[in-house]
């Protein structure tokens, strides 16, 4: 049996953490380390427990969660997963959270279910962004500047780079097998050489990254019939 997938809650309500507290240990396989009442006590805790995944709200006294999740990120040893909560629709602040190295953001108001259905997909290795915001996130990214292509780009096979640009339109695994006639684990094995290929960590990452390189397509005429990250 594995190890339960080890948790920190960042948020300086206390109220809201007591509810995500009593959430996690209602969860076999989860195990809450500890909490955190601003940034600044979040990179020091972070340090101490070496958890798997942090849930860290954006909006705190002292330090904001966008530069603890940069701390949290750079520091050393095992990097943990973060997820940013927030209160609002994808904004500036989780848009900046994300090009920070969040594995994605979940509304606060969100579904129980869905907050550790988010645990546990970006403890796996994959990325969560609340469901009908990837338009949003494209609208904030398409504001960056758009440097060249780095070279690693160029070094993706033709067959890679049609996966990359299916991804960066937020299709799932599942889409992108049926719109390409190919086994989910064959786009799974293209997704993980383009990661690897362009020293990303995971699909959210690979979002910024094609927008911030202007690889994407346009979200007003990709995102009508995709709107999932």
């Amino acid at each position: 049996m594995s190890a339960p997938i080890g948790v920190v809650i960042v948020d300086d309500q206390a109220l809201f953490r007591a509810g995500i507290r009593m959430l996690i240990e209602s969860q076999g396989d989860l195990r809450l380390l500890g909490e955190a009442t601003d940034g600044a006590a979040a990179v020091g805790l972070v340090a101490a427990v070496a958890p798997d995944v942090v849930l860290m709200d954006l909006r705190m006294p002292v330090m904001d969660g966008i530069e603890a999740t940069r701390r949290v990120l750079a520091g050393p040893g095992p990097r943990p997963r973060v997820v940013v909560l927030t209160t609002f629709d994808l904004d500036e602040a989780a848009a900046r959270a994300i090009r920070a190295g969040a594995s994605g953001f979940v509304l606060k108001d969100a579904e129980p279910g869905f907050l550790l259905a988010a645990i546990r997909t970006v403890h796996a290795g994959s990325a969560v962004i609340a469901p009908g915001a990837t338009a949003a996130l494209f609208e904030h990214l398409g504001r960056e500047r758009r440097p060249e292509p780095p070279a690693a780009f160029e070094a993706l096979t033709e067959r890679e780079r049609e996966i990359f640009g299916l991804a960066a339109q937020g299709l799932s695994n599942a889409e992108i097998a049926a719109r390409e006639h190919v086994s989910e684990a064959t786009v799974k094995t293209h997704i993980s050489r383009v990661l690897a290929k362009l020293g990303l960590r995971d699909r959210v990452q690979l979002v910024v990254f094609a927008h911030e390189h202007g690889l994407a397509p346009d979200p007003r005429t990709q995102q009508r019939d995709h709107p999932r990250g």
